[in-house]
């Protein structure tokens, strides 16, 4: 092999790269360890509190030192590998912002008019039945169709607007509508951002949806599902205020340090638990007794000049301290501060030294120059009212710019006649002071007023970044934001139910694991076992990769890196089955491996090409765990890839040149199907009348029984729930149904429920369609309430309706809720239906370039086909008979698009020999040569099946119910196309290209 130590010090870095990435989850795994152990000292109910204030403790402390860089706490957990909901427990939401609520806001009293409420209810319907591509396009068509082509501008003609007047046209209209509507969506995101970065949720994740009004959210961990539906769910508030100085509130800060002080001397148990407390380090632990240490050993005088605080002798400075205090702010706190700050200031004796028109308000983030440290600031209540003087209404337009002079950037803000006169009175009075600016009760800015501003237009300027500019900007401009986003979609996982499939998941993987490598080491020898070292460097590869790409792992991804295990050893085998046929051509063992690598090249990219392709278009059209699924399928393939060509070889060529020789097969092994004269081609005709067969069952019984449909194609609540005892489905359906029936608006449809039991038999699926097209909250509390009522008399204890809705406090109850829209159900299973549509064209168009012949590409498409449908057709022939759940959804569609691409796999090697013969022979009989190309690859197919099956069946058995049904349809698909392959897809092209040939003849 050529360029071999250059390829050995790509692996050493690879590798050097991956421990570097996978050491900080280590890292963070012992400081959490830590953390379990310090709350481990509390009463049971303060743990999980103790053990979130030592993390906000150490957050900005230095936990990992490399040397050359310490790194944080937070840094380290930014890189740390992530677990997936499903995994770690949490809640998944999808949010749409109301088109309708955004026009509405902006037509202000023209909504009224009769066309203009026609034509809103028209872009409804369009958008309910799916049939709508664009809302403000078919709003604006159908208002000019309704009014008899009145110009629409009229409705949005207003003093404040100067962008649209009575000579615009509709096109120009229907333009400013779609940038309103996108800045509302932009806003939004920005506000929605905001409020999870208060939520307390580690590694969060916030997605715009591209093409789309949706934002996606996904919080693990979190412990409150309905105090998450209610923050993300609120109006925007945007504010402005005025301010005191530091220097104004300073004596009473000192008083209020002094006070407390005394307090604590006669009650030093009061005293609130904080981050720099002046423990004796002997008698702490961990990274909190470090900082207590370290404060405990400062003198007053340095505390005074270096703003470092005994508790003991300045309670409230050792928490927030006056160091960092100016302009508007008086002081900065550690995150794990906050609260204790907040109980010194409200208290009634302390909140006498103050002002009493003084509130106080935190920064929205730390600040990195003073160790992550968020400000406090001290606002000035003015109105009589207790309200802002100023609130975002007012804002028109706020943009971001570079200022003329130097590099730095300033906000550009604009406002109406309204804020104009009142910012002008605000400026005028409170030149040389700030004006904060609060969002949702946090202040993003406090700017300093320079001079009087009467003219409505105000340059906010500062050591601001580009980014922290528009930062700001959008900001500002989340006060024109007319409605909140509504939650369309949202999913709740347990705790308890994650930490049972990182289990299940382990298990599973470890099995597969080993039965990989014991199957390769057994049939391959010394080969195989190289393999198993490939394949192990394949899986440290992979992982390190996935954390350095911050991908997310989720439990379909685990099932995904146990199939990339499975498909990994494909082209191993290729390999070695190719060098064995050269060692049996008479080669030398130098030759033959050289020969055997290089001709198991094509084969090896073309079917994991087709596998990548079929990956994308599942990340494409997925979401959620389907795409963890994807990305480490990709991922995978790629590392996979690199150990089968590279690594395995070098480790070969090692042996060889140590020892002068390498063993690819056992005596038994040796000529596994090597000497095989099956005519397929002979027996094509049976093939396909069985293929025309199953076709026609599975067509019957789609029709007949139809399909097992998820919430997420039918839109509806689905909620996995466990009870303490075992019950039966049929009781649990019964008492749900009974309860559903009491409601008069409840039709047959919503009465019916699907109640499956899921895993054990203390756990039940229940699925129902009552009030699936209400989304809103309180007809989700409806539901659960009903659900409770219903199942409340089969738990043997007087479960409470908060302990059955919350399984943080309660291991029975309602483990899993989904609640998907009929607007998202649409949009699903459409786009189920074009990832499957588009992965089978891509794939025969790659098969049509790569082999040059569109009677190739028909025969593997019409296999590929073939199988998907027969997947189908089994999951609807076999729902409610086998003992596990066959439920076509999200992770039916992945199982369907994996086994394309897997499929395909075995179709390129077939086809690749048969080119291979093609050349090598021209003159031979077509149907001799394509026999002997299945022949011959047959030892092939069969251990590549083989060991994907192995892996497969390990975690059907051992993976857990949440991903029973994917695996099952996995499995059946690994079968199916390993038999299409063979008796289907070569014999259609034989049969395409037969033809082919006497049309040619016949001409």
């Amino acid at each position: 092999m050529q360029s071999k130590g250059f390829i050995k010090l790509i692996a050493v870095l690879l590798a050097l790269a991956c421990v570097y990435q996978l050491s900080f989850t280590f890292k963070t795994r012992g400081v959490e360890k830590q953390a379990a152990a310090y709350a481990a000292q509390f009463p049971l109910d303060q743990q999980g509190e103790a053990e979130q204030h030592y993390l906000d403790s150490v957050q900005n402390l230095p936990v990992y030192n490399l040397g050359f860089r310490k790194f944080t706490y937070k840094e380290c957990k930014e890189k740390e590998l992530n677990l997936g909901l499903d995994l770690k427990g949490g809640m998944n939401v999808m949010l749409e912002v109301q088109v309708e609520d955004v026009v509405k806001a902006l037509a202000g009293d023209s909504q009224n008019d009769p066309a203009f409420i026609e034509a809103i209810g028209v872009a409804n319907e369009a958008m309910k039945q799916g049939s709508s591509t664009d809302y403000i396009s078919d709003f604006v068509k159908a208002y000019s169709r309704l009014s008899n082509g009145r110009p629409i501008a009229e409705l949005f003609v207003s003093p404040d607007r100067k962008d649209i007047t009575l000579e615009s046209s509709d096109a120009d209209v229907e333009k400013i509508l779609k940038k309103e509507t996108e800045a509302a969506i932009g806003a939004s995101f920005n506000v929605l951002r905001s409020r999870i970065d208060h939520f307390g949720v580690t590694q969060p994740n916030i997605l715009r949806l591209p093409n789309s009004h949706r934002i996606l959210v996904e919080l693990p961990g979190v412990k409150e599902p309905q105090r998450v539906r209610d923050l993300l769910q609120g109006t925007a508030s945007l504010e402005f205020w005025t301010t005191y100085d530091a220097n104004e509130i300073f004596p009473a800060l000192s008083a209020a340090d002094k006070l407390i002080k005394a307090e604590l001397a006669q009650a030093p148990a009061a005293a609130p638990e904080t981050a720099a407390a002046g423990t004796p380090a002997a008698e702490a632990e961990g990274l909190i007794a470090e900082v207590g240490a370290a404060d405990s050993t400062a003198t007053a005088e340095t505390a005074v000049q270096e703003g470092n605080f005994d508790h003991s002798q300045n309670p409230l400075f050792a928490v927030l301290n006056p160091r960092f205090a100016g302009g508007a702010s008086i002081g900065a706190a550690y995150k794990a501060d906050m609260a204790a700050v907040n109980e010194y200031l409200a208290q009634p004796a302390v909140r006498e030294l103050f002002p009493a028109d003084i509130m106080f308000k935190w920064g929205v983030k730390g600040d990195d120059k003073i160790d992550g440290r968020f400000y406090l600031y001290a606002i000035k209540v003015s109105t009589p009212d207790g309200k802002a003087p100023l609130d975002g209404s007012v804002v028109t337009e706020a943009t971001e710019q570079y200022a003329q002079r130097g590099a730095t950037a300033e906000v550009s803000m604009t406002m109406n006649a309204e804020g104009t006169q009142e910012w002008s009175r605000m400026t005028g009075e409170n030149i040389g002071k700030c004006i904060a600016i609060v969002l949702d009760g946090y202040v993003y800015s406090a700017p300093r007023v320079n001079s009087k501003i009467d003219k409505g237009q105000s340059q906010i300027t500062g050591d601001f970044t580009i980014q922290e500019a528009k930062d700001l900007a959008n900001v500002l401009n989340s006060g024109k934001v007319p409605a909140p986003a509504k939650i369309i979609q949202d999913t709740v996982v347990g705790p308890s139910l994650g930490q049972e499939s990182i289990n299940a998941g382990m298990i599973s993987f470890v099995i597969a694991f080993i039965l990989v490598l014991l199957y390769m080491g057994l049939f391959y020898k010394t080969a195989g076992w190289m393999s198993d070292v490939a394949l192990l460097t394949n899986v440290f590869l992979l992982m390190g990769v996935l954390v350095s790409f911050g991908a997310v792992l989720t439990l379909p991804g685990i099932a995904g890196i146990v199939l990339t295990m499975g498909m990994a050893v494909d082209a191993n085998v290729i390999i070695y089955e190719r060098i064995k046929e050269e060692l049996r051509g008479g080669k030398g063992l130098s030759l033959a491996i050289k020969d055997g690598f290089s001709k198991a090249y094509s084969a090896i990219i073309d079917g994991n090409l087709t596998t990548i392709i079929t990956g994308i278009v599942l990340f494409i059209f997925g979401n959620g765990p389907v795409q963890g699924f994807a990305t480490t399928l990709i991922i995978g393939i790629i590392t996979s890839f690199f150990c089968a060509i590279f690594i395995t070889r070098l480790l070969i060529e090692w042996i060889v040149g140590k020892w002068g020789h390498i063993t690819f097969s056992r005596r038994w092994s040796e000529n596994f199907l090597n000497n095989t004269r099956v005519d397929f081609i002979a027996k094509r005709k049976l093939a396909y009348g069985i293929a025309v067969a199953l076709m026609v069952l599975s067509c019957v019984s789609f029709f007949a029984r139809g399909l097992n449909l998820g919430a997420e194609f039918t839109g509806g609540r689905a909620y996995v729930i466990r009870f303490d005892k075992p019950v039966s489905a049929e009781e649990v359906r019964q008492n749900v149904e009974k309860a559903f029936s009491q409601f008069a608006d409840a039709d047959a449809s919503s009465i019916s429920s699907e109640v499956k039991q899921y895993g054990k038999e203390n756990q039940m699926r229940i699925v129902t369609q009552y009030r699936y097209d209400d989304t809103s909250d309180e007809a989700t509390s409806e539901v659960e309430q009903i659900i409770y009522d219903a199942l409340k008399p089969l738990y043997s204890y007087d479960i409470t309706f908060e302990q059955f809705r919350n399984t943080q406090t309660d291991a029975n109850g309602i483990l899993t809720a989904d609640k998907i829209g009929p607007s998202i159900a649409k949009d699903m299973t459409w786009n189920a239906i074009y990832s499957v549509l588009f992965s089978l064209i891509a794939i025969g168009l790659y098969i049509t370039f790569r082999f040059k012949r569109w009677q190739w590409a028909s025969g593997a498409t019409a296999a590929l086909a073939f199988n998907a449908l027969l997947i189908i057709g089994i999951f609807s022939m076999f729902y409610g008979l086998l003992p596990f759940n066959l439920e076509v959804n999200q992770a039916f569609i992945a199982a369907i698009l994996t086994i394309i691409g897997y499929a395909i796999n075995d179709t390129v090697v077939v086809f690749d020999r048969i080119r291979e013969y093609l050349g090598l022979y021209p003159k031979r009989n077509l149907k001799e040569t394509v026999n002997n190309a299945i022949n011959s690859t047959l030892s092939r197919t069969i251990n590549t099946s083989g060991t994907t099956l192995v892996t497969l069946l390990a975690i059907f058995f051992f993976g857990g119910e949440t991903i029973r049904g994917f695996i099952f349809a996995l499995i059946i698909g690994v079968v199916v196309g390993t038999a299409a392959t063979i008796f289907l897809a070569t014999p259609i092209a034989y049969d395409l290209m037969t033809k082919r040939a006497k049309t040619d003849v016949e001409k």
